[in-house]
């Protein structure tokens, strides 16, 4: 049986809207074991000065921890949330703290920001 066409499009518009709200967070293994990573298998970190849903990272702190940017198409899902930050960008949280990057980590395994200055935490499932 051929598909028609309004079927067809209801079943393109279910995987554009899935593609849509996809959140690019995943889990990876490092040697102190799962934490969440970021779609190209980097750590993402949590910072003890932020409170639930608000980042205290600006400036200088986001140029050596980049928030994770949620694009203007990603929605929420489960316990991934998107905060809105003070200049204006998005980004993810998970159970409601904002989620980061370290800048000197360069490979999926790098966990070279855990424990930074007592404040910068491995985000983990």
């Amino acid at each position: 049986m051929k598909p028609t066409l309004p079927a067809l499009a209801a079943a393109l518009s279910l995987s554009a809207t899935a593609a849509f709200s996809a959140v690019a967070i995943q889990t990876g293994d490092t040697a102190t074991g799962k934490v969440l990573t970021d779609g190209a298998g980097l750590s993402l970190y949590t910072f003890d000065n932020d409170t639930p849903a608000v980042s205290a990272c600006y400036d200088a702190c986001a140029t050596n921890w980049p928030p994770l940017e949620a694009k203007s198409n990603a929605r929420p899902q489960g316990e991934f949330g998107i905060i809105l930050r003070a200049d204006g960008t998005r980004q993810w949280s998970f159970r409601g703290q904002p989620l980061y990057l370290w800048i000197n980590d360069k490979a999926p395994g790098d966990i070279t920001g855990d424990g930074v200055k007592g404040v910068w935490h491995l985000a983990r499932p």
